[in-house]
């Protein structure tokens, strides 16, 4: 399937019925900058609402975290602001580049390695001024990386396994150190992000047949044999066998949306943040939002993510149709990320799949997603702004 058939087209205005003036559809950008203002805006609310009971707990000032997260949104704007304004595409898409940067994220994940765990898990570097997930940077990293890979190597990737053998020698590496941190949830993101995008590359069917094979049997033999994994799988199965233990956090996210109901019980009435739900602030925020604000709140959150992936797919296709394949193959991949966290979350929430620590884009707490997730909507607007300004002659190196 071709990527065009993917997307519709929507950047020419339309002729307004019974008018002499044109209607515009607004552009990607603006769409994807308010709609990212406005999550970031509901976040730091929910997070205010959801995390005061959780931080009096601790001995910390109501609004610890809500503070926290208002850092992270400046720090992750300031950061985004050096791809924007300081980074060229064309030097972004060097392979010198490319395995710098990929040489880098490699050596802060066997970091993280010998870092102190956190619950149970030894996934952030401490910087200070918060603790970072490298797992964050790896998937823009491959993102960037896989984007010119499928370009530099098209022949071997449509016509033999060549392209995948290669990629897979990378994705090998960032697998076991993403496995041994243990970062399961990272892992599957960053696989099916590589794979969404050799698809539009246009690999061959019968290879996504074989590795899709491959992928599930590891993925069962992963959860059969991690006792934790295990479990997570049979409480998704039946959220209220043991909801004084395995079904803890799941169950109560489930009372938390059934509490809603359609409008929610209001802002700040939650009873599941009252230490029900633990740690409510993080992963399992949308459950908070669909107790306080109900399915109102909920498919605003939902509408939200809906707006910023689809103003990623269209920058990606307009890209496209200027045959700058780096860039539309790089801006689909970030829209992919947003699309897996945002349903694999979502999904978790509401007991539709297991629960993963993997955070909602711009809405969960979380310092290394919101910076990352920042630097991915610069790096949408940067090909949004230099795209059309790109010569025919040039797109070769886009």
């Amino acid at each position: 399937m071709a990527l065009s058939s993917l997307f519709r087209s929507s950047s020419q205005p339309k002729p307004a019925s019974g008018t002499d003036g044109v209607l515009s559809i607004p552009s990607a950008r603006a769409i994807l900058i308010s709609s990212v203002g406005c999550m970031m805006v509901l976040s730091l609310l929910m997070v205010a609402s959801a995390s005061i009971p959780f931080a009096l707990s601790r001995g910390m000032t109501e609004l610890y975290f809500f503070d926290n997260q208002l850092l992270y949104m400046a720090i992750g704007l300031i950061i985004a602001a050096i791809p924007y304004y300081g980074v060229s595409l064309r030097t972004l898409y060097k392979t010198e580049t490319q395995f710098m940067l990929l040489g880098i994220t490699g050596l802060l994940l066997v970091a993280t390695l010998f870092s102190a765990p956190i619950n149970g898990s030894k996934r952030w570097l401490n910087l200070g001024v918060f603790n970072f997930q490298v797992a964050e940077l790896a998937k823009l990293v491959m993102i960037v990386f896989v984007s010119d890979f499928v370009v530099r190597r098209s022949f071997e990737v449509r016509n033999g396994l060549d392209g995948f053998l290669r990629i897979m020698l990378v994705v090998a590496l960032i697998t076991i150190l993403l496995l041994s941190q243990p970062d399961f949830g990272s892992f599957v993101v960053i696989l099916g992000t590589i794979f969404a995008i050799f698809y539009i590359a246009g690999a061959p069917y019968k290879h996504f047949l074989a590795l899709g094979a491959a992928a599930i049997g590891g993925a069962v033999l992963m959860v059969t044999t991690a006792q934790y994994r295990l479990v997570r799988v049979l409480s998704f199965v039946d959220p209220f066998d043991d909801v004084q233990d395995t079904d803890y956090q799941l169950a109560r996210s489930l009372i938390a949306f059934g509490r809603g109901e359609f409008a929610g019980v209001g802002y700040g009435e939650s009873i599941q943040k009252l230490s029900h739900l633990p740690e409510a602030h993080t992963d399992f925020l949308l459950a908070i939002t669909g107790e306080e604000l109900g399915f109102v709140g909920v498919a605003m959150v939902l509408i939200l993510e809906a707006l910023i992936i689809g103003s990623a797919m269209r920058i990606s296709y307009n890209a496209l149709k200027r045959r700058q394949m780096r860039m539309s193959y790089t801006a689909f991949g970030i829209g992919v990320v947003f699309i897996a966290q945002t349903i694999i979350n979502a999904g978790m929430n509401m007991g539709a799949l297991p629960t993963k620590g993997l955070t909602m884009p711009f809405f969960s707490y979380g310092g290394s997603s919101m910076l990352i997730s920042l630097v991915m909507v610069a790096l949408l607007l940067k090909i949004y702004k230099e795209s059309p300004e790109i010569e025919k002659s040039q797109c070769r190196y886009y």
